[in-house]
């Protein structure tokens, strides 16, 4: 679990961080549409405020500037108006701009959002095309050469816009002594292979294109990246692998497989950008500061959980994140859990364990909940992934996704932390906690539970707890459906 202690510890080592990368300059125009043009259906836009931001690998070197980090930026930059706005911006915020080469055959990268209300009416996109001549690149790789020397990390941001184009990479990988850590987060982490990173940290689509699959937003695509974690990390040459699929967290892949997942924070859609470069900087400070790589993951969520709340390209503070930990629901990975509940234990809290799928939440959960809750001292809270939901409930559930269910569970005032678990039943999560009382709802007897018999082995009591009429979440589903009887299950 990230705690302030884990931030401050984080942001007050100051480490030297290179970013190699493409950089580009985000723009965000905003203004009402009272109207339809005339000259072609589409809204006119009255433009009342202008704002910019830096983009790309120059976000990410903002996000570390931000977290405390000294940062130096290597990167490919026109000499037009974009540049010096783009710079300007970095060297304010304290970002060492000197190994940025400017070239005044390409214009800088841009895009600009034109924003009115809640909706992007469009997206201007300039990219430079044509490959940047052999001298240019020559140069980049010498700036990126020369700034790796020293650093404690290393954050190469490739998005295919040939800054880090082959002779940069091959300059590279072929260096003789580098920073200490060494992240690639890539449009095509397969290009890096060679490169042998530390880590990778593709997200859903880069992860589809080096599998060479499909990820669908409606698929288990956890489940998809679970099953080929090997080839994540023979395909991208990584050690390792922190696999991003945006409102369904993150897993950290491993040789040893899939070590660790973090839940994404639920949030409405905004026009948000540039998260997975807020995750990446955080993440890598993390791991700078001796976090092992399943906290450090958990890092970089709360932080990109605090830049999504926001509209625009921004970056996360110290104390946005300290205000977000405050606010944000305990939902946590098995083995932050288990230190959780071993060091309540300790204190002499009482621990009370429940589980369930927590489909559509209604009276008869929380009602239950709270009678589980005065049990004890301390309520855990174990829900099935959409997975193991799928496989229990049939097709067409779960309704909501596990992370918006667990998050909406963790808000409740009277559970004290929200896991999530693949499994069928929660009977290796029981015998890993041994909590004092098991508690389930009144429609089930301590005889239907297989799991009743680990609990007593552990020491544990089994308590149903009163049940509620008339409140099942088939039968809301059912009617939610409009269907005339009761949904399976």
């Amino acid at each position: 679990m990230i705690t302030a202690e884990l931030v401050r510890q984080v942001v007050e080592r100051h480490p030297l961080v290179t970013v190699i990368g493409d950089v580009m300059l985000d723009g965000w125009f905003r203004g009402d549409a009272p109207r339809m043009s005339r000259e072609a259906p589409v809204p006119v836009v009255e433009v009342s405020e202008r704002h910019y931001a830096a983009g790309g690998a120059a976000n990410t070197a903002l996000n570390l500037a931000a977290l405390g980090a000294r940062v130096r930026l290597v990167g490919l930059v026109g000499t037009d108006a974009a540049a010096d706005r783009l710079l300007a911006l970095l060297t304010e915020a304290g970002v060492d701009v000197t190994p940025v080469v400017r070239f005044g055959g390409a214009a800088t990268a841009a895009k600009t959002r034109i924003v009115s209300g809640d909706q992007v009416i469009v997206r201007l996109d300039e990219i430079p095309h044509a490959p940047s001549p052999a001298a240019v690149l020559a140069e980049v790789a010498a700036a990126a050469l020369a700034s790796g020397r020293g650093a404690d990390a290393e954050i190469v941001c490739d998005y295919g816009l040939g800054a880090v184009s082959r002779p940069v990479r091959e300059a590279l990988e072929a260096r003789a002594e580098r920073p200490g850590f060494s992240v690639v987060d890539a449009h095509d982490a397969a290009a890096w292979r060679r490169f042998a990173a530390d880590l990778v940290t593709p997200n859903g689509r880069e992860t589809a294109l080096l599998l060479g699959t499909e990820l669908r937003p409606d698929a288990d695509r956890a489940a998809i990246v679970e099953r080929r974690a090997g080839d994540v990390l023979a395909r991208s040459g990584a050690a390792a692998a922190v696999v991003t699929l945006d409102r369904d967290g993150t897993l950290v892949v491993t040789p040893e497989g899939v070590l660790h997942r973090t839940q994404a924070r639920p949030v409405a859609e905004r026009q948000a950008s540039g998260a997975g470069d807020t995750f990446v900087a955080a993440l890598t400070l993390a791991r700078i500061a001796g976090l092992p790589l399943d906290v450090a993951a958990s890092f970089g969520q709360a932080a990109a959980d605090v830049v999504v709340q926001h509209d625009g390209t921004t970056v996360c503070t110290p104390g946005e994140l300290l205000r977000g930990l405050a606010e944000a629901p305990d939902v946590i990975g098995r083995d932050a859990l288990l230190a959780a509940v071993a060091e309540a234990r300790a204190a002499g809290c009482r621990v009370v364990f429940t589980n369930g799928c927590f489909d559509v939440l209604h009276r008869g959960h929380t009602t239950y909940l709270r009678q589980a809750r005065a049990l004890g001292d301390l309520l855990v809270v174990a829900v099935n992934s959409d997975a193991s939901a799928r496989r229990l409930k049939g097709p067409g559930r779960p309704i909501n996704a596990e992370g918006d269910r667990a998050a909406v569970l963790a808000s409740l005032g009277f559970v004290d932390y929200v896991t999530v678990f693949d499994e069928d039943t929660p009977s290796a999560l029981i015998e890993a906690l041994r909590p004092d009382i098991y508690a389930k709802g009144g429609d089930y007897s301590a005889e239907m539970l297989e799991e009743s018999e680990v609990v007593r082995s552990a020491g544990g009591e089994v308590r149903i707890l009163g049940y509620v009429a008339e409140h099942s979440t088939s039968e809301l589903v059912s009617r939610i459906r409009g269907a005339g009887a009761p949904a399976p299950g």
